[in-house]
Parts: C-alpha cells; sequence; structure tokens
C-alpha cells in the first residue's frame, strides 16, 4: 500500500515540487565556480551571434547538480537565453519526475529514447537541434551501467554533425547515495564548480568509435571537478 502511495501521480508531483524547492536553495547557497568558460561561450557561438545548437553530456550521477550550470550559461552566454534546452528523460515513472524537478530551472524535457524506439527519439532530438535549442544527454541513463556510454549520444552528434560539449559538477558539501550511478546529492551553504571540458568530435561515418573519447571526457570532467573541491584555496584559484 505504502508502494503504491508513493507512485502515485499526486504524491510524485508533490516530492517533485518538494525536491525542486530543495535544489533551488542549494544552487542559491551554493558559492559556484565555473571551469572551462572559454569552452561553453565557444558551443554557443554561431554566425553573427545566433545561437548555435549544442549536444551536452554528462554523466547520470551529476544530474542533481546540473540545471546549475545551465543557469550559469543563460547567464553569462546570451546565445544560451535565447533558445530552450531539452533534457532527454525516459518515458519511464522516473523520467517523468525528473522533468518535473528540473522544469523549475528553465529546462524542458524530452520523453524518448535513442536506443529502445530510436528512430522516433532520433528524430525529435534532431528536428530540435536543427531549431537552435540544446539537447542534454546523460549517456549512462536511466539504467546504466554506470560510466558507460549508450550509443546513441555518438549516433546523434555524427547526424546532427555536432561536437559532444562534456560537462561535470561538484559541490563541498555532498551526500553520496546508494543507487546503481552513485548519485552525487548537493547539500546546500558549500563551494561548488561546475566544468565544460573541450567538445569531442564524432566522425559521421563511424559514430563508435568516438564512445571511448566520450567516456573518457566526461569522466575527466568529473574528475576535474572533484579535484577542485578536495583542493586548497590557493590550488582552487590556480584552476578558475
Amino acid at each position: 500500500m505504502f508502494r503504491r502511495l508513493i507512485r502515485s501521480g499526486a504524491v510524485q508531483g508533490a516530492l517533485a515540487r518538494l525536491l525542486g524547492l530543495y535544489l533551488a536553495l542549494v544552487y542559491r547557497s551554493t558559492r559556484w565556480t565555473l571551469l572551462g568558460e572559454a569552452h561553453l561561450h565557444a558551443a554557443f557561438a554561431g554566425p553573427a551571434g545566433a545561437p548555435r545548437p549544442v549536444i551536452g553530456a554528462f554523466w547520470h550521477e551529476r544530474l542533481p547538480m546540473m540545471p546549475a550550470l545551465w543557469l550559469e550559461a543563460r547567464r553569462r552566454v546570451p546565445a544560451a537565453a535565447r533558445r530552450p534546452a531539452h533534457v532527454l528523460v525516459s518515458r519511464h515513472r522516473d523520467g517523468r519526475f525528473i522533468g518535473a524537478v528540473v522544469r523549475r530551472f528553465r529546462l524542458e524535457t524530452v520523453h524518448a529514447s535513442t536506443s529502445r524506439g530510436g528512430a522516433t527519439g532520433m528524430r525529435v532530438l534532431l528536428r530540435m537541434l536543427a531549431a537552435g535549442d540544446t539537447v542534454v544527454i546523460t549517456p549512462d541513463g536511466p539504467r546504466g551501467p554506470r560510466r558507460v556510454a549508450a550509443p546513441g549520444v555518438a549516433q546523434l552528434a555524427a547526424v546532427a554533425g555536432l561536437p559532444v560539449v562534456p560537462c561535470a559538477a561538484r559541490t563541498s558539501r555532498v551526500r553520496v547515495l546508494s543507487s546503481w550511478d552513485r548519485m552525487v546529492l548537493p547539500l546546500p551553504f558549500a563551494r561548488g564548480v561546475l566544468v565544460v571540458a573541450p567538445p569531442v568530435l564524432v566522425d559521421r561515418a563511424d559514430p563508435p568509435a568516438a564512445l571511448p573519447a566520450i567516456e573518457a571526457a566526461l569522466t575527466a570532467a568529473c574528475d576535474a571537478a572533484d579535484a577542485w573541491v578536495a583542493a586548497p584555496a590557493a590550488a582552487r584559484a590556480a584552476m578558475a
């Protein structure tokens, strides 16, 4: 009975609102530093200042912190604020829950897949990229394996003719959950870092060949974020 109650639409909606309020508190009370601002500007730099479509990617474990990067991108890059960003989530109940949370932070959700029903999901995402929008993917979500990229992210980049921009985030006060991905839940009143790494190019003729590079770049972005948080103040200043 308790499980049925937790899974009801009304309870899920209430929990999503509470989590959204909590994350808003975390984002506002965290002192953020952005690493890789040049990569962020370059990602959105289209001709004559027009917004350029972007494929962003990060490991599923960093999901609770990543809306802060989009808020920062909108603040720092005018082109980012002109077009919406879409987060790819599953059609499963968990995907609907994530969508209800991230909408609070000016992120829209796409309930599609680049694997099951992959052709339909790919067409939806390509249509958004063609309009100049941003598409964000967690290549190891929603069920893992952890830090193993599904082929969809490389296929999407190859067909769209766009690189994959690896991202990550970390704060100094977190709880690491015992979920399959070891999700990192940030706590308020902390130092935080947002990382935008150099883009990963994908060969249109052989998209799967880019998967090791994408995985390595996403993991390196996480490592950079973790190292920044753990470093002394002087070292953090040198990294910024």
